[in-house]
């Protein structure tokens, strides 16, 4: 039987919504990533504790007998809405989703990965998979040294690093970090050199985790891309309603009623996609790689399309660097090559549904 998802937002969901948008309102406005970008330490003081453990974020996919909230991946595409919407510097796709999930495939009652997960559910420590960002959850990769475009490595106190013979976790003491510049300056980059470690599974276990690591990753990262979209369409909305010309406001031109109900339109189908994604990873779905992908396929290019209409929308004041669109932009860019490339995604959409691939 076919799995019917649920797209729906339920109460517990929207409450979650409500108080992680309070904490960014209060902590991680885009006036204050203005104000830090540029000082080479993004991350808002103080956000990340009070996002996962004050809030219990961080432990949302780990059952509460391992130490977390026993949640979903629906409440955890809820958060991402809305740290997409904000544009906000925080490791948590790279450590509450992709590092968590990757434990949560190894772990045993008393195994090292669950000492390890029981910490990240907690926020005490933060982790992250130790490969290049733009790693898709099909494509094997294993290190050999240095690792290159590692997102918030700076953040992590703990690497999880594949290799040829397994997967070892090696604390952040142990490893070099070197900064590199990125386009999205709310992502920090760098080149990663991990020490030894412990070993936490053998070859064959660590690809499996990893995938399914990366694999909810992706399927999430739609949902912050969604969030990011739906802020630069109302503010887009907010400033055209405001702005005047020749006596009207400029949300009154048809041509520009018109670029914005297209947008829309993306929009209601991103959401679709997205939701699809999340409630397919939380239900286990089997359909849950291809529902991943077409998630991925679609709102990577919706969110960019919705930065790129929030900048020109905004005239000259959208070109200026006072302003967050560029933020968005930035991201929404950075975020399409992330965990898989559109393009990848839809040649994965043509394998599992045996379609003609994309020329």
């Amino acid at each position: 039987m076919s799995h019917e998802p649920d797209l729906l937002y339920s109460d517990t969901e929207d409450a979650l919504r409500d108080a992680v948008r309070s904490l960014l309102t209060d902590r991680a406005g885009h006036q204050v990533l203005l104000d830090r970008i540029e000082t080479g330490a993004p991350y808002p003081d103080g956000l990340w504790p009070a996002l996962a453990s004050g809030i219990g974020a961080a432990g949302l996919l780990v059952p509460e007998k391992l130490g977390g909230q026993g949640a979903s991946h629906r409440e955890a595409a809820v958060v991402l809405e809305e740290l997409g919407r904000a544009v906000t510097p925080a490791p948590y796709l790279t450590s509450a989703v992709v590092a968590t999930e990757t434990l949560l495939a190894l772990t045993t009652a008393d195994g090292p990965a669950a000492a390890l997960l029981a910490e990240l559910a907690s926020g005490e420590r933060t982790a992250v998979l130790t490969v290049p960002f733009t790693t898709a959850p099909r494509t094997a990769f294993e290190a050999t040294g240095p690792v290159r475009a590692v997102a918030d490595a700076q953040a992590a106190d703990v690497f999880l690093v594949p290799r040829p013979d397994g997967l070892y976790a090696v604390p952040a003491a142990e490893a070099t970090v070197t900064p590199v510049t990125p386009l999205d300056l709310t992502r920090p980059l760098a080149v990663v050199d991990a020490g030894t470690g412990t070993p936490l599974a053998g070859p064959d276990e660590a690809r499996a985790a990893v995938r399914r690591g990366l694999l909810a990753g992706a399927g999430l990262l739609a949902s912050e891309q969604l969030g990011l979209a739906e802020w630069c369409l109302e503010e887009t909305v907010r400033h055209t309603k405001e702005r005047y010309q020749f006596n009207r406001p400029v949300g009154s031109f048809q041509a520009l009623k018109h670029r914005m109900a297209h947008l829309w339109l993306d929009l209601v189908g991103a959401r679709a996609a997205a939701r699809a994604a999340a409630d397919a990873l939380a239900t286990g779905a089997a359909d849950a790689e291809l529902t991943v992908a077409v998630a991925q396929a679609y709102c990577s290019g919706v969110a960019v399309r919705a930065a790129e209409e929030c900048v020109q929308l905004h005239g000259g004041i959208g070109m200026t660097w006072e302003h967050p669109a560029h933020l968005a932009l930035k991201r929404a860019k950075a975020d399409q090559l992330a965990l898989g490339s559109a393009g990848h995604h839809q040649d994965v959409i043509a394998d599992l549904a045996d379609l003609p691939a994309p020329a």
